[in-house]
This record gives structure tokens, C-alpha cells and sequence, in this order.
């Protein structure tokens, strides 16, 4: 597959993490657990991280939860973003904790001067700041940085023309929104803060996608690519992967996070599945499976989710291939690393295109992950 060019950014550091630049697309997710309950936190980030995550977002409600990420961070392997809301001394305390990046909405803190405070203390501990926008939280039309005296109800956001509906003289949704992230940007560059990091989030795909393109063209930072509030599992997976899919194909993008209404495992899994897809990431497996049919002599179905459920344990660049009929299942097996085409009563298990051998529909599973095994050892022999 290729791909356009990736947008060239200003490298960022987020703890370990390389954000941006030269560096690969990361994949994030934020803990749904309350903060302030750290051995929670602490193990919903340890399954985020045994998923693939890379950079772990915890919400900040209150003081109590700014100093529990002292303890969490304790605990963790992985960096830890602090998600601030309405109150600058919240971020504050989250930096006196030790996280190492911080989440800023320049909708709700609208007063220049904290977020001067904030950005100073982030400047003085090298710790990057993401601005990140909201459609959910934009501040009022023709008061961007005016602080309080307006209700999100009249604030005319929702009247503005989102992508694709505005006119060539409008000043539209997308606008707001860049017209917003460039407010703040400007704030920390005018203290000569670098280490800046942007979203432009709405659950409209459209207006996303084009909020992200006209950023591009005026800033040089590393972007953080979602779609907002995207829904469950299958129908947020098919939206983020149709967003954040357009963004990296066109090149932009550094980070993703998936946002969806489930484990955050699941948006875990779906960030890297849009990475494969896109071949921006080459280590863990890519499932090639069979929808099924009525040629299938086995539950084509089963056999894959259970095959899929495992192969979430691989970090090995393995293709493996599940198929359930004469038609093309010799054909696609073959040409993946591991594939299996399953017949009545037995199934056929390819290794590297070639035939190993013949066992009967009760063994396949088992059969399939051997192999799957075996070829996991030849690439770590070989690295």
C-alpha cells in the first residue's frame, strides 16, 4: 500500500514515547475507572498495556485525583496523560505528581493567565502539553479566550456550518475549531513553549477530518487523531476507522486513540487493527479470515473469532489465514504465514505456502496455533 507522505512534525517526548517526527504512530487509550481509586486505575492500565497501549490517559475531576496520579505513576510502566478540565490548578497539581503530559481544553479554561501559569510550570519540568479541541466544548462564537458570562446553550456553536455545508465566505465549525487550537497555540508559543501537542475532535467524520487538514497546512506539531464520542464498539470502530483511516492515509497523523463506549482494550485493539490495515504498524498478527457461506463445511465463524481471541496475544508480524472452502481457501492460506483451509471433517495447515499436514475438524484450533508457534520462533531465531 502507499500511503502519502507522512506530514513532517516537531518530534515530541511523552515520558518514553516519541510522538511525532520520524517516530511510528502510537497507539493510546484513557482508563474508565475513577482515579482516585488507584489500585483500579493501576490495573486498567496494566490491561491497556498488555493490549498494545502505548501512552495511558487518566481523567483529573477533582484535587484527590491530581494526587493519586502521584501514586499511579508509581505503579505504571507507561507514560501518564493528565486530562484537565475547567480548573488550571488541577493540571497544577497533576505536574507535582510527575505526569508527563498534560491534556488542556482551551473550551473551558479560557483565561489567558492560568494557562500561562500552567504552561510555565510544564516549561520548567520539559512536560508537553496537548491542546486538545473538542466540538463538544468549543468555546462561543466571537469569544474565543473570553472567560465566563456564557451558557453553551447560546453560545452559537451549533448554528455554525460543519464540513462541507458552509459556503465559501462562512466562518464555519472547522474554523471555530482551528480558530481555537491556534488561540492556545499561541499562548505557549509566546512563553517559547514548543512542546505542544494538537486535537481537533467532533464525532462528525467530515468535520473532523477537514478541522485536522487546515491545521496542517499552519502548524508544526505533531497531531493526536480521534473521533470523538464515537459510539460502541462495532459502530465506533467503523467510524474511527473511516476518520482516523483518511487522516493517516493522507499522512497526517502521530498518535490515535479510538474512543469508544467499551473496554478500553477493545479501543486498544482497534487502534492497531487501523494501523495494519494501513500497514503503518508490521509487528503483532493480521487475521485473514472467511466470512463464510453455505459452501463451509465447519463454523467458519467460530473457528476465526477463536483464532482472533488468541492471535491478541501475538506480538509476532504473523499472517494467518482462516478459510472454509474449496474456493479460495487453498489459495489464501498458502500465501499467509499460518493458514488453515477447513473442510468437511478435516482441515489442510499451510506453513510459509506450504502443506504440513491433514487433521481432523476437532484438532484444528490446536493445529493452527502450533503452527502459528512454530513460526513465531523461526522470526525471533532469525532477529
Amino acid at each position: 500500500m502507499i500511503l502519502r507522505k507522512r506530514r513532517v512534525t516537531k518530534q515530541i517526548n511523552v515520558g518514553d514515547v516519541a510522538v511525532g517526527g520520524n517516530s511510528r504512530i502510537s497507539v493510546q487509550s484513557m482508563t474508565k475507572t475513577d482515579t482516585r481509586n488507584v489500585d483500579a486505575t493501576v490495573s486498567q492500565i496494566q490491561l491497556m498495556q498488555d493490549a498494545g497501549c502505548e501512552i495511558a490517559r487518566c481523567a483529573v475531576p477533582d484535587m484527590e485525583a491530581a494526587k493519586a496520579l502521584a501514586n499511579i505513576k508509581e505503579r505504571v510502566s507507561i507514560p501518564i496523560v493528565a486530562d484537565i478540565h475547567f480548573h488550571y490548578q488541577l493540571a497544577l497539581e497533576a505536574l507535582n505528581s510527575g505526569v508527563d503530559c498534560l491534556r488542556l481544553n482551551p473550551g473551558n479554561i479560557r483565561d489567558r493567565s492560568k494557562v500561562e501559569a500552567v504552561v510555565k510550570e510544564a516549561k520548567v519540568r520539559g512536560v508537553p502539553i496537548r491542546i486538545g479541541v473538542n466540538f463538544g466544548s468549543l468555546p462561543p462564537v466571537g469569544a474565543i479566550g473570553r472567560k465566563g458570562g456564557f451558557s453553551r446553550h447560546s453560545d452559537g456553536v451549533n448554528e455554525l456550518p460543519k464540513a462541507g455545508e458552509a459556503g465559501p465566505d462562512d466562518y464555519s465549525v472547522v474554523d471555530h475549531m482551528v480558530a481555537t487550537g491556534l488561540w492556545e497555540i499561541s499562548i505557549l508559543e509566546d512563553l517559547g513553549f514548543d512542546l505542544i501537542k494538537i486535537s481537533l475532535k467532533a464525532f462528525d467524520v467530515d468535520t473532523t477530518v477537514e478541522a485536522y487538514r487546515k491545521m496542517s497546512m499552519l502548524v508544526p506539531y505533531p497531531f493526536h487523531l480521534g473521533i470523538t464520542e464515537a459510539g460502541t464498539a462495532k459502530s465506533g470502530s467503523i467510524r474511527s476507522a473511516i476518520g482516523l483511516g483518511t487522516l493517516l492515509y493522507d499522512g497526517i497523523g502521530d498518535t490515535i486513540r479510538v474512543s469508544l463506549s467499551d473496554d478500553p482494550r477493545e479501543e486498544v485493539y482497534t487502534g492497531l487493527e487501523i494501523l495494519k490495515s494501513l500497514e503503518l504498524r508490521k509487528e503483532g498478527a493480521v487475521l485473514v479470515a472467511c466470512p463464510s457461506c453455505g459452501r463451509a463445511d465447519v463454523d467458519v465463524v467460530k473457528l476465526a473469532n477463536s483464532v482472533d481471541d488468541l492471535l491478541k496475544q501475538t506480538k509476532t508480524s504473523v499472517k494467518v489465514a482462516v478459510m472454509g472452502c474449496e474456493v479460495n481457501g487453498p489459495g489464501e492460506a498458502k500465501d499467509a504465514d499460518v493458514g488453515i483451509a477447513a473442510g468437511a471433517g478435516r482441515a489442510i495447515i499451510f506453513r510459509k505456502g506450504k502443506k504440513t499436514r491433514i487433521v481432523p475438524e476437532a484438532e484444528m484450533l490446536t493445529a493452527l496455533m502450533e503452527e502459528v508457534g512454530k513460526v513465531e520462533v523461526d522470526l525471533a531465531t532469525v532477529d
